[in-house]
């Protein structure tokens, strides 16, 4: 008798596959049919993400983790996997009565420690202490990534910022018009921003901290959330419970980004199948 198998709890649902499926079909005809299903390998994949695990310890119950390995990295390289998550940020944002693109965003950086993999793009954040890569981000105000970047954590935020701005986006967001910031991101970035992309940049500061510095009040003590910044960190609240994203693992900077959208990508699956 043929055992059954029990799904894990990061592969997709029926609801969720014929989301994906559409969106990760290969253009090309040519040649033989795949071997292996395209949604086993995208359940490996989240998996993957998911667990933690390395890629050559994949479960039986998977295609080779080679295989896996194999379509990961082509629908990186042919920018499949940055279509996808896009493709799920617009139905998310249609879903929710929103305008497809944006007119306002968030913009913050985390630093990660970094595996024994090596690679290039690695560094010391010397205020925060710590050696690995940064992860810039961009996200609307609902915390859906618009765009992401992995570069060395000795870079500033100022810089880290103009990286993540010139290389991600490139006229892809045409409504955008205001970012709000830290005050990292204040002096050179803001006149960069304003000059060359033609938004705004804004550092929201807590007002009662405000009142301090003109002696207004006494000094504010204790956690307090900002407004608007408090969406962006909210987001990385939600990729620090993907395990593969604890860390950076991987050798290339591009893999790390990559990562992060397959990990928003399951996010909003799981989103818009509860919505439908």
């Amino acid at each position: 008798m043929p055992s059954t198998r029990h799904p894990y709890p990061s592969d997709l649902s029926d609801e969720e596959w014929v989301l994906l499926k559409p969106l990760l079909a290969s253009p090309e005809r040519r040649g033989r049919p795949p071997k292996w299903p395209t949604r086993r390998v995208a359940d490996a994949v989240f998996y993957l993400l998911r667990s933690g695990c390395a890629w050559r310890m994949l479960p039986r119950e998977y295609p080779p983790w080679q295989t896996v390995y194999y379509h990961f990295r082509k629908w990186r390289l042919d920018g499949r996997l940055r279509r996808v998550h896009d493709a799920l940020r617009t139905e998310v944002r249609a879903r929710e009565g929103r305008a497809r693109d944006p007119s306002a965003a968030v913009i913050d950086s985390q630093v990660v420690k970094t595996g024994r993999a090596g690679g290039p793009e690695r560094g010391d954040d010397g205020a925060k202490r710590l050696a690995g890569r940064k992860r810039h981000i961009l996200v609307d105000t609902n915390g859906l990534v618009l765009a992401a970047r992995v570069h060395g954590a000795d870079l500033p935020d100022r810089d880290g910022g103009r990286h993540l701005l010139a290389k991600s986006l490139g006229g892809e967001l045409p409504r955008l018009e205001l970012v709000w910031a830290d005050g990292a991101y204040s002096g050179e970035f803001r006149r960069w921003v304003e000059e060359e992309l033609g938004w705004r940049v804004e550092v929201p500061y807590h007002r009662d901290r405000q009142l301090w510095r003109y002696g207004l009040e006494e000094k504010p003590r204790g956690f307090r959330v900002l407004p608007r910044r408090w969406v962006v960190e909210r987001t990385f609240a939600w990729l620090s419970q993907v395990r593969r994203l604890s860390k950076d693992y991987e050798r290339l900077p591009e893999v790390a980004e990559a990562m992060i959208y397959g990990a928003m990508s399951r996010l909003m699956l799981r989103r818009l199948a509860r919505a439908a």
